[in-house]
């Protein structure tokens, strides 16, 4: 096959990040998140790039009364409760957080628009790495998932393990449910403990997006082929927020547009992820950024035929 790029995207709003701010200080971040949402749908049509949309499905509901009625029977039982959506939400009630933390109608433009798949980031935003989480309570909270996306008549086949807590264990259970697809976090050692995620870690993770190799594409055939388990889809790059250090910023879409172009002389694949509300602050500096990226991926399907898939496309490429 040719080189591809795959673009995956976290939808969360504020269920991704509740646990780590006050959500009074970010009532205009995420309001811009929500604007820019369709901005990005816009960039992909005019570029034609496929995109996976994993969804947390909390956000499929209409409203705090409907988010009261759509409850697991297994919840996990976090021994840091303060991880827990339902804690959570029980304790921020009212119709100005509804905005925060429900998106029925992006959900649908994103479903109206070609060539985006509508994908699981779990229920809850559920965490598979925390003490005192279970696989029943996975379960519940993945059974859950599927059924708010049926009733949009969406069939999920591709996940994304919230916080990036690959969790093995979990693959049959998202086999079960028709989940085949996974995104599997980069090789590097500094991506290997999510769940503990330490500072050391995350100051490599930074680092990373300005200097050190850039050998971030790999060819499809390195994915793990088992046959009881959904196809592990390793991530490339985070794309991260629009920086105000101009020389950072030019550094950073520095790289990543050669490790594109990697991908696409060697037909490799090059996996591009980010959260929709990375773009909340800056969003017009974010939303050229990304312009210029796909800018970039249009000259590189030029010259070398470089293609854009999502996670279920390159699932039934690899299937044959």
């Amino acid at each position: 096959m040719n080189g591809a790029l795959i673009i995956s995207l976290d939808f969360e709003l504020l269920w991704g990040v509740f646990d780590n701010v006050n959500y009074n200080d970010k009532i205009e971040y995420f309001h811009n998140t929500r604007e820019v949402v369709p901005k990005i749908l816009q960039l992909f049509e005019k570029y034609e790039i496929s995109c996976t949309w994993a969804t947390v499905g909390m956000l499929f509901n209409e409203n705090w009364e409907e988010w009261n009625e759509n409850i697991p029977g297994t919840l996990p039982g976090y021994e840091n409760k303060e991880l827990s959506a339902y804690r959570f939400g029980r304790s921020i009630q009212n119709k100005e957080t509804e905005s925060l933390c429900f998106a029925p109608n992006l959900i649908r433009k994103i479903q109206q628009t070609s060539r985006q798949e509508i994908a699981t980031h779990t229920y809850s935003h559920y965490y598979c790495l925390e003490q005192g989480q279970n696989s029943d309570s996975f379960k519940a909270d993945l059974k859950l998932a599927v059924k708010m996306a049926q009733a949009f008549d969406v069939e999920l086949r591709s996940l994304v393990f919230p916080r990036n807590q690959f969790n093995r264990e979990y693959l049959e259970i998202c086999k079960n449910l028709e989940i085949r697809n996974v995104r599997s976090n980069p090789t590097n050692w500094y991506w290997k403990d999510t769940g503990k995620d330490s500072l050391l870690n995350k100051i490599f993770r930074t680092g990373d997006a300005y200097v050190g190799s850039t050998n971030k594409s790999y060819n499809l055939e390195e994915l793990p082929n088992r046959r009881n388990e959904p196809l592990s889809q390793k991530a490339s790059r985070l794309l991260r927020p629009f920086s105000p250090n101009q020389t950072l910023n030019s550094l950073k879409i520095k790289r990543i547009k050669q490790e594109m172009t990697k991908a696409a002389k060697n037909a490799e694949v090059y996996h591009l992820w980010w959260h929709p509300h990375n773009f909340g602050d800056f969003p017009a500096e974010n939303l050229r950024d990304l312009e210029e990226l796909l800018i970039h991926y249009k000259h590189l399907k030029e010259e070398f035929d470089f293609q854009s898939l999502n996670m279920q496309e390159i699932e039934q490429l690899f299937v044959g």
